[in-house]
This record gives structure tokens, C-alpha cells and sequence, in this order.
């Protein structure tokens, strides 16, 4: 079942098509498809080349520098990005941080902050979780205690993604001690190159270095870049993760990843016919097919309840659970199509470009070498952003009344 658009909203996405075909580079269109890495400098190109036309930001309101989307333009608009190869946006700075300063910062910090983000001036990253506060997030132990006109940090964060490319972090940290859990909590934004900040890489599965861990030890922060008030940080954090999970169920991926599993089911042979015509295969394609348009409507309803300038909710929660469950599923089904062709993870870590056409065809050579760590790299979808199970409680007390 496809959506159905109104004509106005057809020509909108024409639009975008048209923007994509003309100023997404192919060679990075090519990367994203093949489920290789993207450098920095690809993103920022990316990054760049959507600022100029208006659409980085493309859920912020006009106001702050954003289009001024509907929630139809914005599922449009991720939805074509996806399938035509486009790189995702780096949240942290744009689809995090942004909607938290607009919504809770001073007059100064939005006119320092988010011109610096659409600009590329500045490159986030997050620092909640820690070692013993991952999605039990109000057991943050980082402190931040307030000396005149600073505050001095010390702590660690982990599972930093992208912390190696950037140069401020924004925090929870604990500025009252005696306060319950959530009620001792405040949101700092960090300058990475500030004395006492420490960065350490963590390998994971698939050999890349994406995440890391941060120590702060006698970190001075200016006062000012305290974001709302102190020790009602919570707040803050929850209104931020409402946006991640909402980003994280990847709704236009998920899209593009179907597309993409349609097309190796009817080239790959499976006992002389192609692997769709399996039935077991068939059915979990089904399966996983009709979730996702489930899914597809569910987030246009999200997106719109939200268009007034609100905040998803507990549906966000929904959207994180399924969304993630699905992506994890077409990609498990990917690399069961690849069989044995399907490249031990540490050796596809390790690919750059694959010249032999392995199953007689070059293009899902390409895939057969990525679809391992693919899998793998991406069986971290349920846990972070708040672990799926901790979704599920959430769904329950908000939603459910239980």
C-alpha cells in the first residue's frame, strides 16, 4: 500500500528528486548505497550542500532558519533522501541539540549556537550515557560544580558517537548531589578543546572506530553555557531523547533498505529460482513489509501532532521500537541472502573497493562485502537512544496507564 499524496504535495516531491538528482554527489550516493563509511568531510560536503538550499535544518521553524516543513514535506523529503542515496544528516548538532536551544535557551545562546550549527562552524556530540548510566540515565555521576563564573567538570562519558570529529559535547551532569536523581541534573555544553578533556577511542564489531569514551577531569566551563535552569536538566534530556528515538526509528531508511532487499531477492538463486520465490523468505519479507507500512503511517501521525511546534511523546517510543526491530530484520534478511558470500566481518571492515564479481554479478559483490558488518554495526539500533525494554516501560506508564 502506498501513501497516497495530494498534487501540491507530488510536486514537492518532484522537487526534492529533481534538488537530489542534481546535487547529491554520486560518488557519496554511491557509498551511502553500498553501506560504506562516510569520512567527515563527506558529511559536511552533504551537510553544505543542504544548507545552501534551506533544508538542513528541515524541522526547525522558519524563524531559527528552518523551511517551514508540514509533516507530509519532512516524511517526503527523508523518505527520497534515503532512496536516492543520501547520507544522514548528523543528528547531534541539528535534530538534537537545535530543538532543545530553540525550545529552552537564552536569547544569546540561540544567536551564538545555531548559526554555528547550520554553518557548520561547531561539531557535536552527546555525552549521556556513562559507564554505570546508559539507559538507566538518571545515575549519571559527571559533576559539574559551580565556582564564580565557571563550573568544573569531572567524569566520564562513553559510547561518544562521532566524539572524534568534534569540538564541543553537550552534557547531563550532576550539579546537585543530594537531590533525588533526576532532580540534581543540569545540561552543559562542553568545548572539547578545553584542558582536562580526554578522548579514547572504542573499536567495535566491525572494526571502525565510531564511538568513544570522554574524561573531564577539572574541566572549566563558562557559567553561560548552562542551557535553561540549573538541576532541571531532566527535563532538557527527555525533550532532546524524544527527538532521537524519533530519529533513530529511521522510517526512510528503513524504506530504502526494503527497496534494496526487494532487488537482491529476485537476482539472487536459491535451488534454481530466485530466493523471493522461496517461501520461507517470502514470508519474511511479507512480514517485515507490512510492519513497515504500519510504521509509515504511525510516524506521519507522530510528525503531525507535533507540527504545531510541540514535542513527540511516548509515540516516539513506538516509532524507536519498531523502526529499529525492522531495519535490524531487512538487514538480517540481507545477509542471509548474501549465504556464505557474505564476507567475514573483520575482512569487509577492511574493504574499500571489491572488483571481483562474486556471484557473477559486481553489484552484489558490493553488497555480499558489506552486508555482515552492516548487520552487525547495527545491532546496536535497540539499545541505544534507551534500550528498546526501556521503551516498552515507557509505553506502558504514558500510554497504557499501567
Amino acid at each position: 500500500m502506498d501513501l497516497q499524496f495530494t498534487p501540491q504535495e507530488l510536486a514537492f516531491r518532484d522537487t526534492v528528486r529533481a534538488f537530489l538528482k542534481d546535487k547529491l554527489p554520486a560518488r557519496i550516493a554511491q557509498q551511502v548505497k553500498a553501506g560504506q563509511r562516510l569520512s567527515k568531510a563527506d558529511q559536511e560536503q552533504w551537510h553544505a550542500i543542504l544548507q545552501a538550499q534551506g533544508w538542513l535544518a528541515y524541522h526547525w521553524p522558519q524563524a531559527h532558519g528552518g523551511p517551514g516543513w508540514g509533516a507530509v514535506e519532512k516524511f517526503i523529503f527523508d523518505t527520497e533522501c534515503a532512496l536516492a542515496g543520501g547520507p544522514r544528516i548528523v543528528p547531534f548538532g541539528v535534530s538534537m541539540l537545535g530543538p532543545v536551544l530553540i525550545k529552552y535557551g537564552n536569547a544569546q545562546q540561540k544567536a551564538h549556537w545555531l548559526p554555528r550549527i547550520l554553518s557548520g562552524a561547531d561539531w557535536w556530540c552527546q555525552g549521556y550515557s556513562e559507564p554505570g548510566a546508559g539507559s538507566d540515565l538518571a545515575s549519571v555521576k559527571t559533576t559539574a560544580v559551580r565556582q564564580g563564573d565557571h563550573y568544573l567538570v569531572n567524569g566520564q562519558k562513553t559510547w561518544t558517537t562521532q566524539g572524534q570529529h568534534a569540538n564541543m559535547i553537550f552534557c547531563l551532569v550532576r550539579t546537585d548531589r543530594a537531590a533525588k536523581a533526576q532532580a540534581g541534573i543540569s545540561f552543559l555544553l562542553v568545548d572539547m578543546n578545553s584542558p582536562g578533556v580526554e578522548l579514547r577511542p572504542i573499536r567495535t564489531l566491525d572494526g571502525d572506530r565510531e564511538v568513544n569514551e570522554v574524561f573531564f577531569t577539572d574541566v572549566k566551563v563558562p557559567a553561560e553555557n548552562l542551557v535553561g535552569e540549573e538541576n532541571a536538566g531532566w527535563t532538557y534530556a527527555k525533550y532532546l531523547l524524544t527527538y532521537e528515538r524519533t530519529g533513530i526509528a529511521g522510517v526512510g531508511f528503513c524504506i530504502a533498505a526494503m527497496a534494496k532487499l526487494k532487488v537482491i531477492a529476485a537476482r539472487v538463486q536459491c535451488n534454481g529460482r530466485p530466493l523471493n520465490q522461496d517461501p520461507l523468505f517470502a514470508a519474511r519479507m511479507a512480514r517485515v513489509e507490512i510492519d513497515l507500512e504500519n510504521m509509515k503511517t504511525t510516524n506521519l501521525r507522530v510528525i503531525a501532532a507535533v507540527a504545531g511546534g510541540g514535542v513527540p511523546g511516548a509515540e516516539s517510543s513506538m516509532l524507536k521500537i519498531r523502526g529499529t526491530e525492522i531495519r535490524q530484520e531487512i538487514l538480517s534478511l540481507i545477509r542471509r541472502a548474501m549465504g556464505p558470500q557474505a564476507l567475514a566481518f573483520i575482512e569487509a571492515a577492511q574493504y574499500e573497493g571489491f572488483d571481483e564479481p562474486l556471484l557473477g554479478d559486481p553489484e552484489l559483490a558490493t553488497v555480499a562485502a558489506t552486508a555482515a558488518p552492516s548487520y552487525f554495526n547495527y545491532r546496536k539500533l535497540s539499545i541505544f537512544g534507551g534500550s528498546n525494554e526501556i521503551q516498552k516501560n515507557i509505553i506502558s506508564k504514558m500510554i497504557l496507564g499501567l
